[in-house]
């Protein structure tokens, strides 16, 4: 202890304090009081001090780094407060404080403890690495304004990856070699930060944020460039195998790259931007490094709206059906419409199926969603049969998802629709993937069994791209083949000579011989075959050459509104498809 007078200078000090300070207590005397525990290093400190001595303040207590008179140092909690049975010095405001009590207490060890138990409480002890407390912190310093307002470049990288098939590892050889084999990568991975240190940032920032899982963070980044080097030099560090003790062990890595500016960057949304991209980098085929895509992040986003959005839209009546015709190749009569659904979403538009069927099968949604579309379609053919009493009523095709017949009484929603509509079952058509009825067998097959049995039509829609099991289609109960539009696709020439054709560089008329043998082994098995994508006459020509009963495509319509089907009815031009494509044409 000292005791200080008004003017900041000791007065006198104890023996403990001289041998704190390395030096003889009577020397003390006279000393600037502030100059020997460094009160003067920082403005703030020295501010809190002069109010103390002015009495304006009544105590002043910090912490501070004092070097000896043998030149080493300790660190030291200082206080300065009035001499007690003086009064409250803050409280008089004559400025004639009377004197000051200096008190110094070694505060070295309990300081070391400290650090010590910070580096436990930041630091993971399998590896050594910093942990993802300690990652965050650093993080979140680094993308602070002041951080990048002096001199930096104003961006931030993070390399997130984890170890493909870890897991494996520890169920195969323990967690002991697991912890093994973190330690390694962990060791690998810190070389390399090294061999990478930026002059101005230094070295990546290294940590285990838990599991398998690892981040490099580059401060001060100098583009994207920068990062992908990085990513790639940490697939290399790992490929080599892994010597441990007794064991060989390789491992791969799939790492997310992100790099980007730190104005308006969070922490949190930085790392929901590397895990995404990790995700990606998984989903492409693992052992490799992805770099994040902000148009692929917000399809990613669109898919998540509207998986969230899919059943309040079915109660908002948000979805609308528009039907293509199916029609005779011999001649080009609407013999019947596919009906399409369509999303009118309030802020992305009019949505096809391809953007949401999926999500509705993922989240069973595809269930109640399914039941509206097949009432739809039975109450629009109805009304369709009963305006034209003079002609052939059109039967209309309905897609049918494989978990609406696990999921929910298929059998019974169609008896009950066709009940509730009046629709004859040989009006209506429903059509399952190739895939879905391809090997079916138990709950599956009995449903088509039942549907047929009814009268309703079962089709294998894009036929010819999965399976192909033609002896199959023997057992099931199927009436219709929809022969993919990658077949159709090839008839892009004109009817010339198959060696003419393919000399002019047309498709493969190998095409047309495979789908000839279909439609041929289809018609000996009782089955009706369906062309899709047909878009030229040229095509149709050919497929009706080759024995195609109904086309369906662009030449003849694309998906219309219900009232456009109308003009259709009982119109057939000379040349047959000709004649529909007049009637509704290419809106």
């Amino acid at each position: 202890m000292a005791v200080v007078d008004a003017e900041g200078l000791v007065v006198s000090a104890n023996d403990t304090l001289g041998t704190l300070l390395g030096t003889d207590p009577a020397a003390l005397a006279g000393s600037v009081a502030a100059d020997l525990v460094d009160l003067a290093s920082d403005a703030g400190t020295w501010h809190a001090y002069r109010e103390v001595l002015r009495g304006h303040r009544s105590r002043l207590r910090c912490t501070r780094r004092l070097k000896r008179a043998d030149g080493h140092s300790l660190w030291a909690q200082v206080t300065v407060e009035p001499l007690a049975g003086t009064g409250d010095s803050a409280d008089s405001g004559d400025g004639d404080a009377p004197g000051l009590l200096l008190s110094v207490a070694d505060v070295s060890a309990r300081r070391e403890l400290q650090a010590r138990l910070r580096h436990l409480q930041m630091h993971d002890p399998v590896t050594r690495l910093p942990n993802r407390a300690l990652f965050f912190e650093r993080l979140t310093a680094a993308l602070e304004a002041e951080s990048h307002e002096h001199g930096g470049t104003g961006r931030i990288g993070v390399c997130y990856l984890d170890l493909d098939g870890f897991k494996a590892v520890n169920d195969t050889h323990g967690h002991r070699v697991g912890d093994r084999l973190l330690a390694a990568v962990a060791e690998r991975l810190t070389r390399c930060a090294e061999e990478a240190a930026h002059a101005r940032s230094g070295a990546p920032l290294v940590a285990r944020l838990g599991g398998d899982e690892f981040a490099l963070l580059v401060e001060d980044s100098t583009g994207t460039d920068q990062l992908a080097e990085l990513a790639a030099a940490v697939l290399a560090a790992l490929q080599p195998p892994f010597e441990l003790a007794d064991r060989r062990l390789s491992v791969t890595a799939s790492v997310g790259v992100v790099e980007r500016h730190t104005a308006g960057t969070t922490p949190t949304a930085l790392m929901q931007a590397a895990d995404t991209t990790l995700y990606w980098a998984k989903a492409d085929g693992r052992a490799r490094w992805t770099l994040f895509d902000p148009e692929r992040n917000a399809n990613r986003m669109t898919r998540q709206a509207l998986a969230a959005t899919l059943r309040p839209a079915i109660e908002r009546g948000e979805f609308a059906l528009e039907y293509q015709p199916l029609v005779g190749m011999e001649d080009g009569r609407v013999r019947g419409v596919e009906a399409l659904i369509r999303w009118n979403h309030p802020q992305f538009g009019v949505l096809a199926p391809n953007r949401f069927i999926a999500l509705a099968e993922e989240d069973g949604s595809i269930v109640p969603l399914g039941r509206w579309i097949l009432r739809t379609a039975c109450h629009q053919a109805r009304r369709w049969q009963l305006a034209h009493p003079d002609e052939p009523p059109i039967f209309v095709s309905v897609n049918v998802a494989v978990r609406q017949v696990w999921d929910s009484d298929l059998v019974a929603d169609v008896a009950r629709t066709l009940e509730e509509t009046g629709l004859a079952p040989e009006l209506l058509q429903l059509e399952l993937t190739e895939s879905a009825v391809m090997g079916s067998a138990g709950r599956p097959l009995q449903v088509l069994k039942a549907l047929s049995d009814m009268g309703v039509h079962i089709a294998i829609d894009d036929f010819g791209t999965g399976y192909s099991n033609l002896a199959y289609l023997s057992r099931l109960p199927v009436s219709v083949l929809k022969l993919d539009g990658a077949f159709v696709r090839g008839f892009q020439y004109d009817a010339v000579p198959d060696a003419a054709a393919a000399g002019a560089g047309g498709a493969n008329p190998a095409d047309e011989v495979i789908v000839e043998a279909m439609v041929q082994l289809a018609h000996r098995l009782g089955l009706t075959v369906t062309a899709e994508c047909v878009e030229t006459s040229a095509q149709a020509t050919r497929l009706r050459r080759i024995g195609c009963d109904t086309g369906q495509g662009w030449l003849y319509s694309r998906p219309v509104a219900p009232d456009r089907i109308s003009a259709l009815l009982g119109h057939a031009g000379p040349g047959g498809p000709a004649g529909v494509q007049a009637g509704v044409g290419n809106p």
